[in-house]
């Protein structure tokens, strides 16, 4: 028993069965993505409340579903000491490629990373030289070409770093 009187069971039951119907009704509704311009002028203004925070527009596939090409990512610095398996980073590899791609497990050269998709890690290891940061938040805008103001997103986004949910290398 808890705190409320409700067996634990109970409490998973009820909120695996809410957590259920909101993702029916999620799947249900038309979600309306923001464009590019918005997306980006929120992922900066999320930026600006973090010190050292940085935001990437993705190119790529291997990280989806989490995200692919277009999707913009917030990057928050960590330290290499907080850093636990699963969690999606930015570093930069050996060809010196920004990356966003999902920490697997610590080696003795630093920590693995492998793409959502990828059938092989990356061969370059991550540590405290090469860590930029965690991902923070993940915003997926609509295409470009439904934007109305698309000029004033592309120019925008050109200023944007790139980093790559590509395959490994």
């Amino acid at each position: 028993m808890t705190r409320t009187g409700l067996r634990p069971s109970f409490l998973l039951l009820a909120l695996t069965l809410t957590l259920g119907l909101v993702r029916a009704n999620a799947a249900e509704a038309e979600i309306d993505f923001p464009g590019q311009s918005t997306a980006l002028e929120d992922a900066m203004t999320l930026a600006d409340r973090h010190e050292g925070a940085a935001v990437f527009r993705v190119s790529g596939t291997s990280m989806l579903p989490f995200f692919g090409d277009g999707a913009i990512l917030v990057m928050k610095p960590i330290p290499p000491e907080r850093l636990r398996p699963g969690m999606v980073v930015v570093y930069r590899n050996r060809l010196g490629e920004t990356v966003a791609h999902r920490l697997i497990n610590e080696s003795r050269e630093g920590w693995v990373v492998r793409g959502y998709n990828n059938d092989r890690a990356d061969s370059t290891r991550v540590d405290e030289k090469n860590l930029r940061g965690v991902v923070y938040a993940i915003l997926h805008p609509r295409n470009l070409d439904s934007d109305q103001d698309s000029d004033r997103a592309r120019e925008a986004l050109a200023a944007v770093p790139v980093a790559l949910a590509a395959p490994a290398r």
